[in-house]
């Protein structure tokens, strides 16, 4: 059998957690994704298919030298996203790793949501 790759693995882990994880009016769901240059977060309600609240480093609002994709940048990220969660009236989520490791820019973009006032 052939080996995967590292990008193939990730997505058949993602195909994986998005059987157990949805999301719901009461509950959405926080999905993050990370490129190689960019830090994307949405909280979406994927029984009405809309995105409720969404966070990028590519947004105008952030300087070219801001954000990065590192865990400062993902951190930055959390915080932004939580705070426009807050302004929505969204309180808890269920987070979606996107078939990514929790470690590193993944669990502190978590944590930077969780201070941020989101509970999941």
């Amino acid at each position: 059998m052939a080996k995967l790759t590292s990008k193939a693995s990730r997505i058949r882990t993602h195909v994986r957690v998005r059987r157990k994880v949805k999301g719901t009016p009461e509950r959405p769901r926080l999905a993050v994704n990370f490129s190689g240059q960019h830090i994307r977060a949405q909280v979406i309600d994927d029984v009405a298919g809309k995105t409720l609240v969404s966070a990028f480093t590519t947004e105008k609002s952030f300087s070219g030298g801001d954000l990065r994709p590192n865990v400062k940048g993902a951190e930055k990220i959390g915080k932004l996203v939580a705070e426009r969660a807050k302004a929505k009236n969204i309180a808890q989520v269920v987070f979606d790793r996107g078939g990514f490791t929790y470690h590193g820019k993944v669990k502190a973009l978590a944590d930077a949501a969780r201070q941020g006032g989101l509970q999941f």
